[in-house]
């Protein structure tokens, strides 16, 4: 083979080599970018009635009753302009139990409330926790920064045990 034909054929290698490089850093860059999305997306769905409290009736829940997926119970406002509720609807989950009472934000328009404070704040971000979890190997093992991926995780873990713990 002639020196030309081989120096060609090692260019036109390393140029697809390069391509399916890129490829793959972009395909696993989306998927992390589309990962930590729709965590930020599932957490959105209560944190701004948590985080953003001004102009919101803000009040305590004592919860009497629990169905399958949701409590009840009396709300007693805090905030000026809250008017009290017989009937408040709280969702259920390991940390809202009979009997117990919970400081909390009426979302606009009904009788659903949220948990408020720093313990319904990191609860409000627990599945972009899980999402930081899940983009940590995409990163690491796909994209190949290992550093970032530690990072990733690290933070996602930090996240879920300060919820679990204030909880």
């Amino acid at each position: 083979m002639p020196a030309t034909a081989v120096s060609s054929h090692r260019v036109s290698r390393q140029g697809s080599v390069a391509a399916l490089r890129f490829g793959r850093l972009a395909a696993m860059g989306a998927v992390a970018v589309l990962i930590l999305v729709a965590g930020v997306w599932a957490s959105w769905r209560t944190a701004p009635y948590v985080m953003l409290t001004k102009g919101r009736e803000r009040g305590t829940i004592e919860v009497t009753r629990c169905a399958d997926d949701t409590c009840t119970g009396r709300y007693t406002p805090i905030s000026q302009g809250s008017s009290g509720r017989d009937r408040a609807v709280i969702e259920k989950t390991v940390a809202v139990r009979k009997g117990q009472t919970y400081t909390v934000v009426v979302k606009p328009g009904g009788d659903e409330v949220v948990r408020s404070g720093p313990a319904g704040i990191l609860y409000a971000w627990v599945p972009f926790g899980g999402a930081l979890l899940l983009a940590s190997v995409v990163v690491a093992g796909g994209l190949g920064r290992t550093r970032a991926g530690w990072v990733l995780a690290g933070s996602g873990i930090a996240l879920l045990t300060a919820a679990f713990v204030t909880i």
